[in-house]
């Protein structure tokens, strides 16, 4: 009996998105398409207004610089009144593989870990 060959020809590739816990409105998912201004009004805005005592920014993969960024010029916007508390994690991500051209072969599902970054910009209690 032959062994059968793996497949060799094009694959079409998609990526599903990125799970998402409960989302709540101090919660800002930082990605290499958002306007970082706008990003940076928003967080300011937040944490001016006193309904929130803590900002969390989110970012995953490319986007963990600009996430970074972000929290630290939001600190620099309160200057002395903001703490920030990183924490690091992974995320398994899916993707879609679909062979082109090939009608007898089955498409696939891929996993993959991904570098995420939580980044809690907080008021101190005393404050």
């Amino acid at each position: 009996m032959a062994e059968q060959q793996p497949f060799c020809g094009r694959v079409h590739h998609t990526r599903r998105p990125a799970p998402r816990p409960p989302r709540s409105p101090n919660d800002i998912y930082v990605n290499t398409k958002s306007d970082f201004r706008a990003q940076l009004a928003r967080c300011r805005q937040l944490v001016s207004s006193g309904d929130f005592r803590e900002v969390r920014v989110h970012g995953l993969g490319l986007a963990i610089g600009r996430a970074v960024n972000l929290a630290l010029q939001l600190q620099l916007s309160f200057p002395g009144t903001l703490l920030i508390s990183p924490s690091t994690s992974s995320v398994q991500l899916t993707d879609d593989l679909e062979p082109e051209g090939g009608d007898d072969l089955e498409p696939a599902v891929r996993s993959r870990n991904n570098s995420a970054i939580h980044i809690r910009v907080y008021r101190p209690q005393g404050e």
